[in-house]
């Protein structure tokens, strides 16, 4: 199956804007064409943009997902630094989240707090 840019852009949450940029810096492929020269996205284009998206929506850098798209087209030799890219990558979204829960233990301490101030307003009125 393949798909227009317009389906790709809402199969994956993407922007049209932001799929001829992904391919401009290289971390997509150029897509194939269709008898019409349209692009025409496959499974597979699709699979990379989810994942690519995954990476960006955890915070990944562009350069690094650049070098990673880069690596991955020159094969199974270059799976150790891949690895490499994407645990340091875990390394990170972890210590985000431990950061991100540690403040949602703030705004649930001040929530429960305000809660308390308000009963006791209520009490007293």
């Amino acid at each position: 199956m393949s798909y227009s840019i317009a389906q790709a852009a809402q199969r994956s949450g993407l922007s049209i804007d932001t799929l001829r940029y992904y391919e401009r810096i290289g971390l997509v492929d150029p897509p194939a064409r269709d008898s019409g020269g349209r692009r025409s996205y496959s499974e597979e284009d699709l699979g990379w943009l989810a994942f690519v998206t995954r990476l960006r929506t955890t915070g990944m850098p562009i350069r690094m997902m650049r070098e990673f798209a880069q690596l991955r087209h020159r094969g199974d030799l270059t799976a150790g630094r891949r690895k490499e890219i994407l645990v340091e990558h875990r390394n990170d979204v972890r210590a985000r989240i431990a950061e991100l829960q540690t403040c949602l233990e703030v705004l649930d301490y001040k929530i429960d707090h305000y809660a308390v101030v308000e009963r006791d307003l209520e009490a007293t009125a």
